[in-house]
């Protein structure tokens, strides 16, 4: 039996899970659960790293004796270290202001089909070229690490970056997989801030001090929480396609090889790596994120009451655009919903059972639209949608999934990054799990999972689509 402590953080949470896996074993038991959020000071989003990098050790303290660690995060943040590795400030969040504009400075030098050709990526404000041509870069600034490898480096002392989460940056072939030197040069970012690449399974370094057992391997995993969770996809064979549900939804297909057409860049699809060299061919749509906003301004914690009461709320009544820029940063996200709502000419929810059912709606009708697109542009024909994540659990979003797609939704596992943190690090222990089939059949057989099928009129899900979209 193999004892790996699972670190997953998310853009809002972060735990510490302790795995064991064996034959026919797979188990996961929660350590240490944190909040993770940012904080502003001075006009600025910040994460608090180092109470991150805390929470982790308390969470590692209480694991006791492991065979390995792995880190897996969120994508596109980075820290900045300098000659002597020390840490050049707080990583700005995704979510701040800086990066307002920048995109559309950097493609009026870097044409976006040039971009794309290179890096396969969605054009989002955020990804991390845009984080640097928004920075003035420290001039003592040494190393880029991303999220997981920065508090890698702080256990082991090692430095690298993971290809998962490389490719998350625009600034990575995904072709080569490996850094575009080319992309680097021309943002006028220097070359030497790039570390070398780790494959998913490397062991990255081996834990030095930190108050924690000495020379326990560090496990590069996929450390994008997207990339380790799409491993726990508990799928069998190739016709599926996923929806990484969470703050942020990723909605695609697991392929063999990237799809770089002007289709696939005009829909604004995403080529993300995966482990074992995989393509994860997505797009991100905005996610529970609005919702989880909408109670923190009511501050109304049932969720489960919440849902109920939208149950009951008429359907298609008020209809958004989950991925409308206004929503993309924190605050009154009521607030926003009616004026957006007003905007496109439409009475705004006049409870919180109104506002929850438009936002779940919408993200249905997002989703819908996400994987019809996606199946005609790879060509792949899909049977069923997994739902893994913490949005696995929404069971009303599950079935407005299943309808709005028609297809039947198998929902679970929640936990399903840890779950591919820690299939991964078995792996590279010597746990006989060749491939990711094997892992898939060892979630299947593990863990029970809660199937959702289409219910309703498609032609419903038809003219909300249409009034949502302009579009069919």
């Amino acid at each position: 039996m193999k004892r790996v402590a699972a670190v997953d953080l998310g853009a809002s949470s972060g735990r510490v899970m302790l795995g064991e896996v064996g034959p026919d074993v797979l188990r996961l038991s929660e350590l240490n659960r944190f909040w993770n959020g940012p904080v502003r000071a001075n006009g600025t989003l910040y994460w608090d790293v180092l109470q991150l990098y805390r929470s982790v050790l308390d969470g590692l303290h209480l694991a006791g004796a492991v065979d390995s660690i792995g880190i897996d995060s969120w994508a596109v943040d980075y820290g900045l270290l300098d000659k002597s590795g020390r840490l050049l400030g707080n990583p700005i969040h995704y979510r701040d202001t800086r990066t307002e504009g920048v995109m559309e400075r950097v493609l009026a030098t870097i044409p976006a089909a040039d971009l794309y050709g290179v890096t396969g990526l969605q054009q989002l404000p955020f990804n991390t070229i845009y984080q640097l041509a928004a920075e003035e870069l420290p001039a003592d600034a040494a190393t880029l690490l991303m999220i997981p490898d920065l508090l890698a480096y702080w256990l082991t002392g090692a430095i690298g970056v993971e290809r998962t989460n490389a490719s998350t940056t625009q600034l990575y072939d995904v072709r080569t997989r490996e850094w575009s030197d080319e992309l680097i040069s021309r943002v006028g970012v220097p070359r030497q801030l790039f570390p070398a690449l780790h494959e998913p399974g490397d062991v990255v370094g081996r834990v030095v001090d930190n108050a924690l057992p000495e020379g326990v391997p560090v496990i590069a995993v996929g450390t994008h929480d997207t990339a380790s969770a799409v491993v726990a996809v508990p799928a069998a064979g190739e016709r599926f396609a996923y929806i990484s549900s969470g703050t942020w939804s990723l909605v695609g297909l697991e392929l063999d090889a990237p799809v770089l057409t002007e289709a696939a860049r005009a829909a604004n699809f995403t080529n993300e790596g995966g482990v074992d060299g995989r393509i994860r061919f997505l797009r991100n749509v905005m996610g529970l994120w609005i919702l989880q906003e909408c109670q923190r301004i009511w501050a109304d914690h049932d969720l489960d009451g919440l849902l109920r009461d939208a149950a009951g709320a008429p359907p298609f009544a008020v209809l958004i655009d989950p991925d409308a820029p206004e929503f993309l940063a924190p605050g009154n996200m009521p607030g926003r919903i009616d004026e957006h709502c007003r905007r496109t000419g439409q009475e705004p929810p006049r409870s919180r059972a109104a506002v929850v059912r438009c936002i779940l709606e919408s993200l249905a009708l997002a989703y819908r639209r996400t994987l019809r697109s996606a199946r005609a542009i790879a060509g792949r024909d899909v049977d069923v949608l997994h739902v893994i994540g913490g949005g696995s659990r929404n069971e009303l979003l599950c079935q407005l999934t299943a309808d709005a797609t028609g297809l039947p939704v198998l929902a679970g596992p929640v936990e399903a990054s840890a779950l591919g943190n820690v299939l991964v690090q078995a792996r590279a222990l010597g746990e006989p799990l060749p491939d990711l089939d094997a892992m898939r059949a060892l979630v299947r057989s593990t863990h029970r999972l809660r199937q959702y099928q289409p219910q309703g009129k498609p032609a419903d899900w038809d003219a909300a689509e249409s009034r949502m979209f302009g579009t069919r």
